[in-house]
């Protein structure tokens, strides 16, 4: 069977492709990998859904007319010297109008103007019958982009904060943060990391737990970590993180490393360090990943410490392609498993949360082209992508923090891992965005390993899955469907605070943070995500402690540490750790 990215055409038919593919490839470094068309079939689905339902109209015509009325009424009040109530509340979580100064006339009138005019617009793009789902959440997310464009607070004139802090310096704040732009500028287009980067480096203070790279190949070079106690538990741990990130945001800095708190209780550690691709590397696909990763990362482990099971873990996309290869192992009946861990990890994408809105025949397509020019796509893609999702706080705060108050802001160890971008093959990528996110081919039971479909139920191996509330890559109730997965294993989940990366680095004595945790055995009763919240109870602190209890619980007895590698063999120490994948831009 052809696959869908790599079609069979006649000669004619090939060049007209190319000059496509060439063609949406250009246009899409204009739009940030965005297809016009796959917005324009949603805005053309809204509109004439929208045309075609007049009572829908007339609410709407009803609401503005109302808001005017209210805003109106509110305005007067305020020339007059009173205080009435606002006419509405900004939603939950935008914090941009909470300063006392947004409540002083007359700059309460522009916030609650603006306010008034996001409630109108939310309820024009949504409760439209007959609009696909999909299509509406892109419409919406459309409007709420123009409208976070005009926001009151985005600019000098409306925004009182900045304007208070302009008079307050004497207009210093503006010169700083010209200044800024224009350092960011420059860095920009001169290809250079932003501003702070400097401080921190690979192998120094980022990724600096001592160990050896003791295999690697054109995908990975898998890590070992050098033990800190006299005995280890004789089970090793095999991290598998996402190919979307470089790994060593498990090992972000001491103190601040799960690697380092693993090895630190007693766990031989090793990792995955995925390859920077390049354009070479883009017919590697799926199955490689997994062969040439996962599989290829377990023999060496089991080889170095042999006759053990591995406690194996997945973090986010590298989750998902643990359990491809746990179900093939499954289903070949290797049992080298002692257990899997998921974090932030998804199986089943029919709820993907707000990526889902770039993710449609039309928009992967058009991405597929772009990665066909260059052959991988660019981490700056991805990361415009993101961007869009939270432009409050990753563009529009960046704004006036940065360039209106001239406020720089220390770039902290998490957002220097974040500026560190991978990229993606083409093959890969085209086959996870098809196979796994199109069309969910692995919780249907139609993905296939070696000429045969492989069946996520069939994993028996305890495990223990973590989810984060504020996750937008992962929901966290998507994630909570591995319950329903898993029949026959016995599942522990847990449910912390943050988001997709915040909530996973949490070390022990972190601030506000808390998590809830529930297990079941296998043949146990399905519990909805619901009645999860209400059966488990908040603990305070990091679930890191939970989840290293729970690896102990299904490990032996401590027993002398392996070798770093082997001393003679395919897996002899070829260089220190970080190794030298993680360094390439």
């Amino acid at each position: 069977m052809v696959h869908p990215m790599m079609p069979e055409f006649e000669e004619g038919e090939r060049e007209a492709l190319t000059i496509d593919r060439l063609f949406h490839a250009g246009l899409g470094r204009a739009t940030l990998g965005l297809s016009p068309a796959a917005l324009s079939l949603a805005t053309f689905d809204w509109a004439v859904h929208l045309a075609s339902h007049p009572g829908k109209q007339m609410a709407l015509a009803d609401e503005a007319m109302r808001n005017t009325l209210r805003f109106q009424a509110y305005a007067v009040s305020r020339m007059t010297g009173m205080c009435p109530e606002p006419c509405t509340q900004p939603w939950y979580g935008d914090d941009r109008f909470k300063a006392e100064q947004w409540h002083q006339f007359p700059y309460d009138l522009m916030q609650q103007g603006f306010l008034l005019s996001q409630q109108w617009w939310h309820n024009a793009t949504t409760g439209i019958r007959g609009v696909t789902q999909h299509h509406e959440d892109v419409v919406n997310f459309l409007g709420r982009q123009v409208l976070d464009f005009y926001s009151p607070s985005n600019y000098l004139p409306t925004n009182p904060e900045v304007l208070d802090e302009t008079f307050r310096q004497g207009g210093a704040n503006l010169a700083k943060g010209y200044a800024n732009l224009l350092e960011d500028f420059e860095r920009t287009i001169s290809g250079r990391p932003p501003a702070g980067m400097e401080q921190w480096q690979v192998g120094e203070n980022l990724a600096c737990s001592p160990g050896k790279v003791v295999y690697r190949n054109r995908v990975m070079e898998l890590i070992q970590y050098e033990p800190t106690t006299k005995t280890v538990y004789p089970e090793p741990i095999l991290i598998c993180p996402a190919w979307i990130m470089k790994y060593y945001i498990l090992d972000l800095r001491p103190g601040k490393s799960l690697i380092e708190y693993l090895v630190g209780k007693g766990h031989t550690v090793f990792v995955i360090s995925w390859k920077n691709p390049g354009r070479e590397d883009r017919d590697i696909g799926m199955d490689a990943y997994r062969r040439e990763g996962v599989m290829d990362a377990l023999d060496a482990v089991t080889t170095i410490v042999p006759e053990r099971q591995v406690h194996a873990v997945g973090y986010c996309l590298g989750g998902t392609l643990l359990m491809l290869a746990a179900a093939t192992m499954a289903r070949d009946g290797d049992e080298r498993l002692a257990s899997m861990s998921l974090l932030a990890a998804q199986a089943d994408f029919t709820e993907p949360g707000e990526l889902d809105l770039f993710i449609d025949e039309s928009q992967v397509t058009f991405l597929e082209d772009m990665m066909w020019e260059a052959g991988y796509l660019d981490g700056k893609q991805m990361a415009g992508a993101f961007q869009l999702l939270r432009s409050k706080d990753l563009i529009y705060s960046r704004l006036i923090h940065e360039y209106m108050m001239g406020q720089r802001a220390p770039l902290i160890d998490l957002m220097a891992w974040n500026a560190d971008t991978t990229r993606l093959p083409y093959r890969m990528h085209s086959e996870y965005l098809r196979d796994l996110f199109l069309n969910n081919d692995f919780v249907e039971d139609r993905y296939d390993v070696g000429g045969q479909p492989i069946h996520i139920g069939d994993i028996q191996v305890p495990t223990f899955a973590v989810g984060t509330e504020k996750d937008h890559i992962a929901p966290w109730r998507s994630v909570y469907k591995i319950n329903r997965f898993l029949p026959r294993a016995d599942v522990t989940f847990a449910l912390t605070e943050g988001g997709h990366n915040a909530g996973i680095v949490t070390p022990p004595g972190h601030p506000r943070r808390q998590y809830q945790s529930l297990a079941r055995k296998a043949q146990d009763p399905y519990i909805p995500p619901d009645n999860f919240l209400e059966r488990s109870p908040k603990q305070q602190g990091s679930w890191w402690p939970e989840w290293e209890a729970w690896l102990r619980e299904h490990s032996g007895s401590r027993v002398a540490p392996p070798s770093l590698g082997q001393e003679k063999g395919s897996y002899q120490p070829i260089a220190d750790a970080p190794g030298i994948y993680v360094l390439q831009d």
